[in-house]
């Protein structure tokens, strides 16, 4: 079993942003997060702290895209997410309706939190909707970016409800200024040199989203 990995997690074989999961029992597990955009890694991740790979290949928090240009800074954020281990339907539409059949009652059982964390990477087309603290454009943006199975039809106003739930969060609660990622700083270097870098150093970051983004950590609940 893989220990925790302190700083943000990436795979030291693809050098790729990895998504941590914490399971009840407390065991730590790691993901690509392509992987929750609904992509395949054709390995297993090799956990290493970013801050030690040479040439990481960094993605937008937002929408994906590579390269991102800026690190921004805000309060930490948690999405509870429990596990369905039953739906129950009714003998008699089960009859009739067979798969089509009602759920008449969900059980669950307690699952992940997911921990979004304090550093998102941006590109800069996501940087300037961010700045300009225009939420429905950057919802925009990163929808139009998701793989259409995640947005087609009635998924595509959940999704957005979703993403405007954490951003809303997220620019509620920026920290001024932000850090200009570099190859030598993948976690940015802040652009205001007057004002000090918000609390949490270099080891607090963001992960990735179901549709939002990437390389989030999860705690269970």
């Amino acid at each position: 079993m893989i220990g925790p990995i302190e700083g943000v997690p990436y795979c030291r074989t693809c050098r790729r942003a990895l998504n941590t999961h914490t399971a009840p029992s407390g065991q730590v597990t790691y993901r690509h997060t392509v992987e929750l955009r609904g992509a395949a890694s054709d390995h297993p991740a090799d956990p290493a702290p970013v801050t030690e790979l040479p040439d990481a290949v960094m993605q937008c928090d937002f929408c994906s895209q590579p390269h991102p240009a800026w690190t921004y800074v805000c309060a930490d954020q948690h999405t509870h997410v429990d596990r369905v281990t039953a739906r129950i339907v009714d003998a008699r539409d089960y009859r009739n309706r067979h798969g089509a059949a009602r759920v008449r009652r969900t059980e669950t059982t307690p699952g992940i939190t997911q921990a979004w964390g304090q550093r998102w990477a941006a590109c800069e087309g996501c940087a300037t909707l961010i700045d300009t603290r225009d939420v429905y454009g950057l919802i925009s943006r990163v929808a139009e970016a998701m793989p259409a199975k995640l947005v087609r039809g009635n998924r595509l106003p959940r999704v957005r409800a979703e993403l405007h739930a954490t951003y809303s969060v997220v620019f509620a609660t920026l920290a001024p200024g932000r850090g200009r990622i570099t190859v030598d700083h993948p976690l940015g270097v802040w652009e205001a040199p007057d004002e000090p870098a918000p609390a949490g150093g270099e080891d607090e970051a963001h992960g990735a989203a179901p549709a939002p983004s990437p390389a989030a950590q999860e705690h269970p609940s």
